[in-house]
Protein backbone atom coordinates (compact mmCIF):
# COMPACT_ATOMS: atom_id res chain seq x y z
CA UNK A 1 0.00 0.00 0.00
CA UNK A 2 2.73 6.89 2.33
CA UNK A 3 5.05 9.45 4.24
CA UNK A 4 8.27 11.09 3.46
CA UNK A 5 10.21 9.74 0.53
CA UNK A 6 12.72 7.92 2.72
CA UNK A 7 9.83 5.77 4.00
CA UNK A 8 9.13 4.29 0.60
CA UNK A 9 10.00 0.66 -0.24
CA UNK A 10 13.64 0.02 -1.05
CA UNK A 11 14.56 0.38 -4.74
CA UNK A 12 14.71 -2.26 -7.38
CA UNK A 13 18.11 -3.38 -8.39
CA UNK A 14 17.08 -3.76 -12.01
CA UNK A 15 14.14 -3.25 -14.29
CA UNK A 16 11.59 -5.95 -14.92
CA UNK A 17 11.39 -7.75 -18.23
CA UNK A 18 10.08 -5.70 -21.18
CA UNK A 19 6.35 -5.22 -21.25
CA UNK A 20 4.72 -6.98 -24.24
CA UNK A 21 2.77 -4.55 -26.43
CA UNK A 22 -1.00 -4.95 -26.59
CA UNK A 23 -1.57 -2.76 -29.63
CA UNK A 24 0.04 0.34 -31.06
CA UNK A 25 -1.56 3.28 -29.23
CA UNK A 26 -1.82 6.76 -30.56
CA UNK A 27 1.28 8.57 -29.35
CA UNK A 28 -0.41 10.96 -26.93
CA UNK A 29 1.96 13.34 -25.15
CA UNK A 30 2.64 12.32 -21.55
CA UNK A 31 3.90 14.02 -18.40
CA UNK A 32 5.83 11.79 -16.01
CA UNK A 33 5.78 12.95 -12.37
CA UNK A 34 8.44 11.69 -9.98
CA UNK A 35 8.40 12.65 -6.27
CA UNK A 36 11.86 12.20 -4.76
CA UNK A 37 13.64 12.59 -1.46
CA UNK A 38 16.96 11.01 -0.46
CA UNK A 39 17.17 9.22 -3.82
CA UNK A 40 20.75 10.11 -4.78
CA UNK A 41 21.72 6.47 -5.22
CA UNK A 42 19.01 5.53 -7.70
CA UNK A 43 17.65 8.73 -9.25
CA UNK A 44 19.82 8.84 -12.36
CA UNK A 45 19.05 5.23 -13.21
CA UNK A 46 15.33 5.72 -12.62
CA UNK A 47 15.33 8.77 -14.88
CA UNK A 48 17.19 6.83 -17.57
CA UNK A 49 14.52 4.13 -17.53
CA UNK A 50 11.82 6.78 -17.99
CA UNK A 51 13.51 8.64 -20.84
CA UNK A 52 14.45 5.44 -22.68
CA UNK A 53 10.85 4.21 -22.87
CA UNK A 54 9.87 2.76 -26.24
CA UNK A 55 7.28 5.45 -26.86
CA UNK A 56 7.01 7.85 -29.78
CA UNK A 57 4.90 10.53 -28.14
CA UNK A 58 6.17 13.75 -26.61
CA UNK A 59 7.35 13.29 -23.04
CA UNK A 60 7.88 15.65 -20.11
CA UNK A 61 9.48 14.47 -16.86
CA UNK A 62 8.81 16.52 -13.72
CA UNK A 63 10.95 15.74 -10.67
CA UNK A 64 9.48 17.11 -7.43
CA UNK A 65 12.37 17.31 -4.96
CA UNK A 66 11.82 17.29 -1.21
CA UNK A 67 14.35 18.21 1.49
CA UNK A 68 17.06 15.53 1.41
CA UNK A 69 20.00 14.45 3.50
CA UNK A 70 22.00 13.69 0.36
CA UNK A 71 22.64 15.45 -2.94
CA UNK A 72 19.33 14.48 -4.57
CA UNK A 73 18.44 18.11 -5.37
CA UNK A 74 21.80 18.84 -7.00
CA UNK A 75 21.64 15.62 -8.99
CA UNK A 76 18.11 16.35 -10.19
CA UNK A 77 19.07 19.82 -11.37
CA UNK A 78 22.14 18.45 -13.11
CA UNK A 79 19.97 15.95 -14.96
CA UNK A 80 17.57 18.74 -15.96
CA UNK A 81 20.42 20.91 -17.22
CA UNK A 82 21.52 18.10 -19.54
CA UNK A 83 18.05 17.06 -20.74
CA UNK A 84 15.41 19.56 -21.93
CA UNK A 85 12.56 17.12 -21.25
CA UNK A 86 13.22 17.31 -17.48
CA UNK A 87 11.75 19.98 -15.19
CA UNK A 88 12.62 20.21 -11.47
CA UNK A 89 10.15 21.66 -8.95
CA UNK A 90 10.60 22.08 -5.19
CA UNK A 91 8.48 20.22 -2.63
CA UNK A 92 9.24 22.07 0.64
CA UNK A 93 7.19 19.72 2.86
CA UNK A 94 8.88 16.58 1.55
CA UNK A 95 5.55 14.74 1.68
CA UNK A 96 4.59 12.60 -1.26
CA UNK A 97 1.01 13.79 -1.94
CA UNK A 98 2.18 17.42 -1.83
CA UNK A 99 4.94 16.54 -4.29
CA UNK A 100 2.36 14.98 -6.58
CA UNK A 101 0.12 18.06 -6.57
CA UNK A 102 3.06 20.41 -7.15
CA UNK A 103 4.23 18.29 -10.08
CA UNK A 104 0.70 18.06 -11.50
CA UNK A 105 0.47 21.84 -11.63
CA UNK A 106 3.60 21.82 -13.81
CA UNK A 107 2.24 19.18 -16.21
CA UNK A 108 1.68 20.20 -19.83
CA UNK A 109 0.12 16.99 -21.14
CA UNK A 110 -3.21 15.11 -20.80
CA UNK A 111 -1.70 11.80 -19.65
CA UNK A 112 0.15 11.62 -16.31
CA UNK A 113 2.54 8.78 -15.49
CA UNK A 114 3.31 8.53 -11.78
CA UNK A 115 6.76 7.03 -11.04
CA UNK A 116 8.75 6.63 -7.81
CA UNK A 117 12.31 7.91 -7.70
CA UNK A 118 13.64 4.41 -7.16
CA UNK A 119 11.40 2.61 -9.71
CA UNK A 120 12.96 1.19 -12.86
CA UNK A 121 10.24 1.15 -15.52
CA UNK A 122 10.54 -1.78 -17.92
CA UNK A 123 10.64 -1.07 -21.67
CA UNK A 124 7.17 -0.59 -23.12
CA UNK A 125 5.54 0.35 -19.82
CA UNK A 126 4.04 3.65 -21.00
CA UNK A 127 3.09 2.28 -24.41
CA UNK A 128 1.21 -0.63 -22.83
CA UNK A 129 -0.56 1.67 -20.38
CA UNK A 130 -1.77 3.96 -23.19
CA UNK A 131 -2.92 0.97 -25.22
CA UNK A 132 -4.87 -0.35 -22.24
CA UNK A 133 -6.47 3.03 -21.61
CA UNK A 134 -7.59 3.31 -25.23
CA UNK A 135 -8.87 -0.26 -25.26
CA UNK A 136 -10.81 -0.11 -21.97
CA UNK A 137 -11.70 3.54 -21.43
CA UNK A 138 -9.94 3.46 -18.06
CA UNK A 139 -8.76 6.75 -16.55
CA UNK A 140 -6.00 5.07 -14.53
CA UNK A 141 -4.04 1.91 -15.34
CA UNK A 142 -1.51 0.15 -13.13
CA UNK A 143 0.25 -3.17 -12.95
CA UNK A 144 2.16 -5.41 -10.56
CA UNK A 145 4.44 -4.26 -7.76
CA UNK A 146 6.76 -7.23 -8.09
CA UNK A 147 8.61 -7.79 -4.82
CA UNK A 148 12.05 -9.32 -5.38
CA UNK A 149 14.66 -9.85 -2.69
CA UNK A 150 18.43 -10.29 -2.68
CA UNK A 151 19.08 -11.24 0.96
CA UNK A 152 17.38 -14.20 2.64
CA UNK A 153 15.13 -11.92 4.70
CA UNK A 154 14.17 -9.82 1.67
CA UNK A 155 13.31 -13.00 -0.23
CA UNK A 156 11.10 -14.09 2.65
CA UNK A 157 9.34 -10.73 2.71
CA UNK A 158 8.93 -10.76 -1.07
CA UNK A 159 7.32 -14.20 -0.89
CA UNK A 160 5.00 -13.04 1.88
CA UNK A 161 4.02 -9.87 0.03
CA UNK A 162 3.13 -11.76 -3.14
CA UNK A 163 1.15 -14.36 -1.21
CA UNK A 164 -2.47 -14.07 0.04
CA UNK A 165 -1.11 -15.01 3.47
CA UNK A 166 0.88 -11.78 3.68
CA UNK A 167 -1.16 -8.78 2.59
CA UNK A 168 -4.27 -10.43 1.20
CA UNK A 169 -5.37 -10.92 -2.36
CA UNK A 170 -4.69 -7.48 -3.87
CA UNK A 171 -3.88 -8.17 -7.50
CA UNK A 172 -1.10 -5.59 -7.73
CA UNK A 173 0.75 -7.80 -5.22
CA UNK A 174 -0.30 -11.29 -6.27
CA UNK A 175 -1.13 -10.91 -9.97
CA UNK A 176 -4.25 -12.06 -11.76
CA UNK A 177 -6.32 -11.34 -14.82
CA UNK A 178 -6.70 -7.84 -16.29
CA UNK A 179 -9.81 -6.02 -15.18
CA UNK A 180 -11.38 -3.26 -13.09
CA UNK A 181 -9.66 -2.56 -9.79
CA UNK A 182 -10.07 -0.47 -6.64
CA UNK A 183 -6.64 1.07 -7.02
CA UNK A 184 -3.47 0.91 -9.12
CA UNK A 185 0.22 0.63 -8.33
CA UNK A 186 1.81 4.00 -9.20
CA UNK A 187 -0.63 4.55 -12.08
CA UNK A 188 -0.92 6.07 -15.55
CA UNK A 189 -3.78 8.60 -15.38
CA UNK A 190 -5.94 10.79 -17.50
CA UNK A 191 -4.96 14.12 -16.00
CA UNK A 192 -8.54 15.38 -16.12
CA UNK A 193 -9.63 12.50 -13.86
CA UNK A 194 -7.17 13.63 -11.16
CA UNK A 195 -8.29 17.23 -11.52
CA UNK A 196 -11.99 16.34 -11.30
CA UNK A 197 -11.29 14.39 -8.10
CA UNK A 198 -9.51 17.40 -6.57
CA UNK A 199 -5.96 16.06 -6.64
CA UNK A 200 -4.12 14.20 -3.91
CA UNK A 201 -5.19 14.72 -0.32
CA UNK A 202 -2.09 16.29 1.21
CA UNK A 203 -3.03 15.27 4.76
CA UNK A 204 -2.42 11.61 3.90
CA UNK A 205 1.11 10.33 4.53
CA UNK A 206 0.22 6.76 3.54
CA UNK A 207 -2.52 5.39 1.25
CA UNK A 208 -2.90 8.68 -0.61
CA UNK A 209 -2.96 6.77 -3.91
CA UNK A 210 -5.76 4.43 -2.72
CA UNK A 211 -7.73 7.41 -1.39
CA UNK A 212 -7.40 9.35 -4.67
CA UNK A 213 -8.43 6.31 -6.71
CA UNK A 214 -11.46 5.87 -4.47
CA UNK A 215 -12.57 9.43 -5.22
CA UNK A 216 -11.95 8.89 -8.93
CA UNK A 217 -14.16 5.79 -8.86
CA UNK A 218 -16.83 7.67 -6.93
CA UNK A 219 -16.87 10.16 -9.79
CA UNK A 220 -17.45 7.39 -12.34
CA UNK A 221 -13.84 6.81 -13.42
CA UNK A 222 -12.63 3.30 -14.28
CA UNK A 223 -9.41 2.03 -12.66
CA UNK A 224 -7.83 -0.90 -14.53
CA UNK A 225 -5.34 -3.59 -13.50
CA UNK A 226 -2.93 -4.57 -16.29
CA UNK A 227 -0.58 -7.39 -15.20
CA UNK A 228 1.62 -6.86 -18.26
CA UNK A 229 2.90 -3.72 -16.50
CA UNK A 230 5.30 -5.22 -13.98
CA UNK A 231 7.77 -3.13 -11.97
CA UNK A 232 10.30 -4.70 -9.60
CA UNK A 233 11.16 -3.32 -6.18
CA UNK A 234 13.12 -4.42 -3.14
CA UNK A 235 11.31 -5.09 0.17
CA UNK A 236 12.57 -3.79 3.51
CA UNK A 237 15.86 -5.38 4.54
CA UNK A 238 15.34 -5.67 8.33
CA UNK A 239 12.61 -6.73 10.74
CA UNK A 240 12.54 -3.25 12.31
CA UNK A 241 12.13 -1.49 8.95
CA UNK A 242 9.42 -3.92 7.88
CA UNK A 243 7.59 -3.43 11.17
CA UNK A 244 7.62 0.36 10.83
CA UNK A 245 6.40 0.11 7.23
CA UNK A 246 3.42 -2.10 8.07
CA UNK A 247 2.59 -0.22 11.24
CA UNK A 248 2.23 2.91 9.11
CA UNK A 249 0.19 1.02 6.51
CA UNK A 250 -2.29 -0.15 9.14
CA UNK A 251 -2.42 3.25 10.82
CA UNK A 252 -3.33 5.07 7.60
CA UNK A 253 -5.62 2.38 6.22
CA UNK A 254 -7.79 3.03 9.28
CA UNK A 255 -7.91 6.71 8.26
CA UNK A 256 -9.19 5.73 4.81
CA UNK A 257 -11.84 3.53 6.43
CA UNK A 258 -13.01 6.44 8.60
CA UNK A 259 -13.18 8.91 5.74
CA UNK A 260 -14.80 6.55 3.23
CA UNK A 261 -17.45 4.36 4.82
CA UNK A 262 -17.85 0.92 3.29
CA UNK A 263 -14.30 0.65 1.94
CA UNK A 264 -13.04 -1.73 4.62
CA UNK A 265 -13.17 -5.50 4.12
CA UNK A 266 -12.01 -8.70 5.81
CA UNK A 267 -8.58 -8.50 4.19
CA UNK A 268 -7.89 -5.28 6.10
CA UNK A 269 -9.60 -6.42 9.29
CA UNK A 270 -7.76 -9.76 9.54
CA UNK A 271 -4.52 -8.31 11.04
CA UNK A 272 -6.23 -6.29 13.84
CA UNK A 273 -8.46 -9.28 14.60
CA UNK A 274 -5.35 -11.48 14.83
CA UNK A 275 -3.61 -8.96 17.10
CA UNK A 276 -6.64 -8.77 19.38
CA UNK A 277 -7.05 -12.54 19.54
CA UNK A 278 -3.34 -13.23 20.19
CA UNK A 279 -3.15 -10.51 22.86
CA UNK A 280 -6.35 -11.67 24.60
CA UNK A 281 -5.26 -15.30 24.52
CA UNK A 282 -1.82 -14.50 25.89
CA UNK A 283 -3.24 -12.34 28.70
CA UNK A 284 -5.80 -15.00 29.63
CA UNK A 285 -3.11 -17.66 29.64
CA UNK A 286 -0.81 -15.59 31.83
CA UNK A 287 -3.63 -14.85 34.25
CA UNK A 288 -4.42 -18.56 34.44
CA UNK A 289 -0.81 -19.49 35.01
CA UNK A 290 -0.58 -16.93 37.80
CA UNK A 291 -3.78 -18.28 39.32
CA UNK A 292 -2.49 -21.85 39.29
CA UNK A 293 0.71 -20.70 40.97
CA UNK A 294 -1.31 -19.21 43.83
CA UNK A 295 -3.65 -22.18 44.18
CA UNK A 296 -6.69 -20.63 42.51
CA UNK A 297 -9.68 -22.73 41.50
CA UNK A 298 -10.76 -24.32 38.23
CA UNK A 299 -11.00 -20.97 36.45
CA UNK A 300 -7.22 -20.74 36.38
CA UNK A 301 -6.88 -24.01 34.53
CA UNK A 302 -9.45 -22.91 31.99
CA UNK A 303 -7.77 -19.53 31.57
CA UNK A 304 -4.48 -21.16 30.63
CA UNK A 305 -6.25 -22.47 27.53
CA UNK A 306 -5.88 -18.91 26.25
CA UNK A 307 -2.32 -19.86 25.30
CA UNK A 308 -3.86 -21.95 22.51
CA UNK A 309 -4.51 -18.79 20.50
CA UNK A 310 -0.94 -17.40 20.25
CA UNK A 311 0.46 -20.92 19.95
CA UNK A 312 -2.04 -21.67 17.20
CA UNK A 313 -1.09 -18.50 15.36
CA UNK A 314 2.58 -19.41 15.64
CA UNK A 315 1.85 -22.89 14.32
CA UNK A 316 -0.11 -21.44 11.39
CA UNK A 317 2.70 -19.15 10.22
CA UNK A 318 5.16 -22.04 10.68
CA UNK A 319 3.03 -24.20 8.36
CA UNK A 320 2.98 -21.39 5.81
CA UNK A 321 6.76 -21.18 6.11
CA UNK A 322 6.99 -24.89 5.37
CA UNK A 323 4.89 -24.31 2.27
CA UNK A 324 7.26 -21.53 1.21
CA UNK A 325 10.14 -24.02 1.40
CA UNK A 326 8.86 -25.51 -1.87
CA UNK A 327 9.68 -22.24 -3.64
CA UNK A 328 12.47 -20.60 -1.65
CA UNK A 329 16.00 -21.53 -0.53
CA UNK A 330 16.10 -22.93 3.00
CA UNK A 331 17.48 -19.78 4.68
CA UNK A 332 14.78 -17.63 3.09
CA UNK A 333 11.94 -20.07 3.83
CA UNK A 334 13.03 -20.22 7.48
CA UNK A 335 12.44 -16.46 7.73
CA UNK A 336 8.94 -16.48 6.22
CA UNK A 337 7.16 -17.01 9.59
CA UNK A 338 9.05 -14.01 11.05
CA UNK A 339 8.21 -11.86 8.02
CA UNK A 340 4.52 -12.83 8.14
CA UNK A 341 4.20 -12.26 11.89
CA UNK A 342 5.92 -8.87 11.60
CA UNK A 343 3.60 -7.79 8.78
CA UNK A 344 0.41 -9.03 10.49
CA UNK A 345 1.14 -7.76 13.98
CA UNK A 346 2.54 -4.39 12.88
CA UNK A 347 -0.38 -3.69 10.54
CA UNK A 348 -2.86 -4.78 13.21
CA UNK A 349 -1.35 -2.63 15.96
CA UNK A 350 -1.21 0.36 13.62
CA UNK A 351 -4.85 -0.10 12.64
CA UNK A 352 -6.06 -0.49 16.24
CA UNK A 353 -4.10 2.48 17.60
CA UNK A 354 -4.68 4.87 14.67
CA UNK A 355 -5.89 8.19 16.19
CA UNK A 356 -8.68 10.25 14.67
CA UNK A 357 -6.54 13.38 14.72
CA UNK A 358 -4.27 12.08 11.93
CA UNK A 359 -6.34 13.75 9.23
CA UNK A 360 -9.32 16.07 9.07
CA UNK A 361 -12.48 14.42 7.81
CA UNK A 362 -13.28 17.55 5.78
CA UNK A 363 -10.09 17.44 3.72
CA UNK A 364 -10.68 15.89 0.30
CA UNK A 365 -7.83 17.27 -1.79
CA UNK A 366 -5.49 20.19 -2.14
CA UNK A 367 -5.02 20.64 -5.86
CA UNK A 368 -6.57 23.93 -7.08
Amino acid sequence: MTSVMSDLPDPAGAASAPVPPLLMPAAEPVSVIMPVRNEERYLAESVRHVLSQEYDGEMQLIIAVGPSRDSTAELARGLAAAEPRITVVDNPSGLRPAAMNIALRACRHPVVVRVDGHAMLPPGYIRTALATMQETGAVNVGGIMAAEGTTAFQQAVAWAMTSPFGVGAARFHTGGEPGPSDTAYMGVFRREAIERAGGYNEQFQIAEDWELNHRIRQGGGLIWFQPAMRVSYRPRATVAALGVQYYRYGRWRRVVARQHAGTINLRYLAPPIAVGAVAAGALAGLAGAAGLATGAGNWAGLATLGFVVPLGYGAAVAVIGARAARELPGRAAARVPLALATMHMSWGVGFITSPRRLVSRAAKGRMP
